[in-house]
């Protein structure tokens, strides 16, 4: 074997064992936990955040706002702090956020409008939304268990009368309101043992789009108005299946209110006596005060006389 075979095989085991070390040490360090350094905590006074994004007219309610601590050269003077007056978050329940609270944010005193302040209710409305007082009794309005912040549907049940037997029917025409206060309650008063104080009331305040309003004013001419409670599952389910369709605006869309695809149940789907149809309408005839049936019917001729035969029923 000449040299320059010899000089070329040695090259190449040098060049083996160098890339062996060099991945060794590449594995090992790998291998090797990092140490991460903590990040320090703030060791300051606690002040009031909000624990979520709380857009502007949310009503404040337990879990939206939590102590932490802040560096105290950043406290600012507006902060609620720990200890000072006005800082307890069950008395900040039921106000409502007048500017927009991202979460983590601490909370200002500016940026909360209390129920004993000139313009509340109109802070609590969502812009483009309307306030529209409804009448209630214990039964249609759920025995007293709504209360402000929660979300009801809106039923119209009513007798239509005609030909025959009346027909009985009950519409869901609008959903997903959002209570702004019952009677003139706008927040819920816990009694002594935390529990929530359940009263009866007799009239609800619900935040409404203008064309809902005009259609409870008219829903409250032609029948009665009841209440059907909303769980809070409902919203947040809603809003994660169109953020995950890409919608722009999941958000608006979740929470409010909608009168698209009402439906509605009759008595003929209760009970096999009661109807399933509209009634036949019946018209009063001016000359001889008989009632001339105007609904749906079929002429039969027999020579020269004709006769209306009804069409309808059950």
């Amino acid at each position: 074997m000449d040299g320059k075979k010899i000089a070329l095989l040695v090259g190449a085991l040098f060049v083996a064992a160098f890339t062996a070390i060099m991945a060794k040490n590449m594995f090992g360090a790998s291998a090797t936990p990092l140490a991460v350094a903590a990040a320090p905590q703030p060791t300051g006074p606690q002040v009031l955040v909000a624990t979520k994004p709380l857009p502007v007219g949310t009503i404040l309610g337990p879990g939206d706002v939590r102590f932490q601590p802040w560096p105290k050269q950043l406290v600012d003077g507006a902060y609620f702090v720990r200890g000072a007056a006005g800082a307890d978050p069950t008395k900040l329940q039921g106000m409502v956020v007048r500017n927009a609270i991202t979460a983590g944010q601490p909370i200002t005193q500016g940026a909360l409008v209390s129920s004993q302040d000139r313009g509340f209710l109109a802070a609590a409305l969502t812009p483009g939304m309307r306030a529209i007082t409804v009448a209630v009794n214990n039964t249609s309005g759920v025995a007293g268990f709504v209360f402000p912040g929660d979300r009801v549907d809106l039923m119209l049940t009513q007798t239509v009368t005609g030909v025959g037997e009346p027909l009985n029917a009950t519409e869901t025409f609008a959903r997903n309101l959002r209570v702004l206060a019952t009677d003139q309650r706008y927040q819920n008063q816990p009694t002594d043992d935390g529990k929530p104080d359940v009263k009866s009331y007799s009239m609800v305040t619900l935040e409404v789009t203008p064309k809902i309003a005009e259609k409870i004013e008219v829903a409250e001419k032609i029948g009665s108005l009841s209440l059907a409670l909303r769980p809070l599952a409902d919203t947040t389910q809603q809003l994660a299946q169109q953020t995950a369709d890409g919608d722009k605006e999941p958000l608006l869309l979740a929470s409010g209110p909608q009168d698209a695809n009402p439906t509605f149940t009759t008595g003929g789907q209760v009970s096999r006596y009661q109807r399933s149809s509209m009634p036949l309408q019946v018209a009063q005839n001016p000359t001889d005060g008989a009632q001339a049936y105007t609904g749906p019917a079929v002429r039969v001729a027999r020579g020269a006389t004709v006769t209306v035969t009804p069409v309808g029923g059950k």
